[in-house]
């Protein structure tokens, strides 16, 4: 079995003159949440839906679950499931009867369907709603159901576009633990989301994808260590006794807060020498430690930063 529940390579679609994805490559590992960010047009919708073969490439390799896309895009379908960000719901019918719908799609014995079905309903809080008609469901209820939807089919990889858009604090701490539970369980979730604090809690690893191109993939540690070496090193010293002029080649600018706190921007990460130098000093050291960006920060700085490179 391949360790990689998403495989892309070289992904090229165009619109007219407006091209949406640009050579894009990169992988998924089985069993990892992979969150994946970019701006509004920059391609993560095209990504996706070429990834569920919805939208047929111009060029490159799409390959889920070690099948090719563009060869057995039914098998792969069944062992999926997609939420979408701007996703409907059968208003008409109720909670029980939307799943029962979709779970007809798949072979399922009418005991197994009633089973998953049942586990769905109360897994996402619907339980005591299954009768009632989806139209009277708040957003939040409805997005639990369409997260139930997705899950109908036991799927090995879940695709979620924005999963907890427009959702109240509750509403999106239950996708949050349908996230969790699904790695858990040993699923892989690929999920694209405006907040990057929830992007930084929940993934492995990211994508940052930029005007069709991906800026930046990994671990977000890794992410963030690579963008420190590009955009200097932020180090807070505080110290029992006064902090004496610093000098060194790779500091570019101190921020005195007090005569014992200071903020050092370096080029590098200088901290074994700072702690040294004060040392030799006679200045005992309280704290000395590397301020990390946030992925906000490396987000921002990619998309408007170095996004010409």
């Amino acid at each position: 079995m391949s360790s990689q529940a998403i495989l892309i390579e070289n992904l090229t679609k165009s619109y007219g003159t407006f091209r949406a994805v640009d050579g894009l490559t990169f992988d998924v590992k089985v069993g990892e949440v992979f969150g994946f960010l970019g701006p509004n047009g920059a391609g993560k919708t095209t990504t996706i839906l070429s990834m569920l073969g919805i939208i047929i490439p111009d060029d490159g390799r799409i390959e889920i679950l070690g099948m090719d896309m563009s060869r057995e895009p039914i098998k792969i379908k069944e062992r999926i499931g997609y939420l979408p960000e701007n996703a409907t719901i059968y208003g008409e019918l109720t909670a029980w009867k939307n799943l029962e719908f979709f779970a007809n799609f798949y072979r399922m014995s009418n005991s197994e369907r009633e089973k998953r079905i049942t586990e769905l309903l109360k897994r996402v809080g619907l339980w005591d709603a299954r009768y009632r008609k989806a139209k009277t469901f708040s957003k939040g209820m409805k997005q639990r159901l369409l997260l139930a939807q997705a899950l109908i089919n036991d799927p090995e990889l879940l695709i979620l576009d924005e999963p907890t858009s427009g959702l109240d604090p509750e509403g999106a701490h239950l996708v949050k633990e349908v996230i969790r539970e699904a790695k858990a369980e040993g699923r892989t979730v690929f999920f694209s989301s405006h907040i990057l604090s929830e992007v930084e809690e929940l993934s492995d690893r990211v994508g940052i994808i930029v005007r069709g191109r991906l800026k930046a993939v990994g671990p977000i540690r890794e992410i963030k260590r690579q963008f420190m070496e590009l955009e200097g090193y932020e180090i807070k010293v505080e110290t029992k006794e006064p902090i004496p002029e610093l000098r060194h080649e790779e500091i570019t600018r101190v921020e005195r807060l007090a005569p014992n706190r200071i903020i050092l921007f370096a080029r590098s990460d200088i901290r074994e020498w700072l702690s040294q130098y004060l040392t030799s000093k006679g200045v005992t050291i309280l704290s000395l430690e590397v301020e990390e960006p946030s992925l906000e920060d490396v987000f921002m700085k990619t998309i408007y930063g170095r996004d010409e490179e």
